[in-house]
């Protein structure tokens, strides 16, 4: 009998493999090994729960473990973990029953996600300390909000996590203040967006400490305190949001290789340096759609879609996991912002690109038409060859047109070619030159100049 298909992680990555292959292959034993109780649950929305707008945390979870095991036949086994490969051997170890045991794999996907970095900062260990990554830290941080009544809050970071949880506070009742250690917030969204944000966060009530780097935390068993450079503020509730970072130790342990970020290396199928091993979602790294080098970015979509791609390739049809352009979007509050591609300069010219830019401000709507409002465009393209290299969107309404220029970007469409594309018009949803083509007009003249 053909060893199984098995899957260290049973979130995004894992199950959309081990779904995918046993709908492709119904006779294929697939075997998901998960070490805590949630599997297949939207990270993504749980800021939104502590702000109260999900009422459940069960209503994250898109598909139920039962659901798994007994109607896609799949080997679903939460509560254990997976401590060691050999590749060699094609065999895991795995921890969670009466004691260790052995499990040979034909395939191996390894999709042990990432973890929230916690830099050394004294009172970390502290009550209403926080960072956002689980389930069950996002249950912990709506339960102190809820019993302990916190007054005020600190944000370290000023990512996708800071800002969403800055709203979420904010409606909660609390005085919210966020410490970025960079000049600026959403730093990976260019200086427009990042500016028109930090602006609108103001006007919510959000203080922003910019420039600052935080050193630890102060209380007597509940956090009191934040202390930074150059000063101190009380606080009741922190959350610690400076980024993630892949959970790659179990599979440097086995000699499967790592790429440039720190990530795991794959080739375009999702295959480590093992033929048999393949890895995935947040631990893993894709290629870049504009640079063609290995880049690390950790986002739903990316995992979703590489698990699939890779159970496909296990059940007997190879198929590539697909490149990334690190297409995000935040809400802040009353804004929409949004961006994809490579916004930075340097990182462009290192590419080998010679990068020009332009912000457009533009209407979502005809002016004549009730509803409309305004939109900043950033786009950036290559001078030699004219291609679209990325995009920054913010406003009230409208960020998702970043899909646009996403879809150039993996097209490699040039600025002229995004400036002629036939878009829908109708003024209750766009002008006849949409925002998105307006900067593409406006950066086509500027690199014919």
């Amino acid at each position: 009998m053909e060893d199984p298909f098995v899957i260290v992680g049973g979130d995004a990555a894992g199950m959309s493999a081990a779904s995918k292959a046993k709908r492709e292959d119904p006779e294929l034993d697939v075997i998901v090994f998960e070490k805590g109780e949630w599997v297949s649950y939207a990270a993504c929305g749980m800021p939104y729960y502590v702000k109260g707008e999900v009422d459940e945390l069960d209503d994250l979870v898109a598909v139920e473990p039962e659901t798994f095991r007994e109607k896609r036949d799949i080997d679903l086994r939460t509560g254990h973990e997976v401590v060691d490969i050999d590749p060699k051997a094609k065999t895991v170890t795995v921890s969670g029953g009466s004691e260790p045991f052995e499990q040979p794999y034909g395939s191996l996907l390894i999709g042990t996600g990432a973890r929230a970095i916690e830099p050394p900062f004294e009172g970390l260990d502290l009550d209403g300390v926080f960072t956002l990554r689980s389930m069950d830290e996002a249950d912990s941080i709506q339960r102190y909000v809820t019993d302990a009544d916190p007054g005020s809050a600190a944000i370290v970071g000023g990512g996708y996590v800071g800002i969403e949880m800055a709203e979420a506070l904010v409606e909660r009742g609390l005085d919210v203040s966020i410490y970025e250690m960079l000049p600026r917030t959403l730093q990976p969204f260019g200086e427009e967006t990042a500016r028109t944000v930090e602006e609108h966060l103001r006007e919510q009530g959000v203080d922003l400490y910019l420039d600052t780097a935080v050193e630890g935390f102060a209380g007597d068993g509940s956090v009191e305190g934040i202390e930074y450079e150059g000063g101190s503020a009380a606080t009741d509730l922190v959350i610690v949001g400076v980024g993630v970072a892949p959970n790659v130790e179990l599979a440097e342990e086995a000699g499967i290789e790592l790429g440039p970020t720190g990530a795991i290396a794959t080739d375009e199928y999702g295959r480590t340096n093992y033929e048999d091993v393949y890895a995935a979602g947040d631990c893993a790294e894709a290629e870049h759609v504009v640079t063609g080098e290995p880049d690390h970015v950790p986002l739903a979509l990316t995992a979703n879609r590489a698990g699939r791609a890779i159970g496909t390739t296990v059940a007997g049809d190879p198929t590539p996991t697909g490149g990334i352009a690190g297409t995000a979007i935040v809400k802040a509050f009353d804004l929409g912002a949004a961006r994809t591609g490579v916004l930075d300069e340097e990182r462009a010219r290192e590419a080998g690109f010679d990068p020009v830019s332009v912000s457009i401000d533009a209407p979502t709507r005809p002016h004549y038409y009730p509803g409309s409002s305004e939109l900043t465009v950033t786009l950036v393209g290559d001078t030699e060859t004219g291609r679209v290299l990325g995009a920054s969107i913010v406003g009230r309404e409208g960020a998702k047109r970043i899909d646009t220029v996403a879809t150039a970007l993996s097209s490699a469409l040039t600025v002229t070619e995004l400036q002629n594309l036939d878009l829908a018009y109708a003024p209750p949803f766009s002008p006849v030159w949409d925002p998105v083509l307006t900067a593409a007009k406006v950066l086509a003249g500027k690199l014919e100049n």
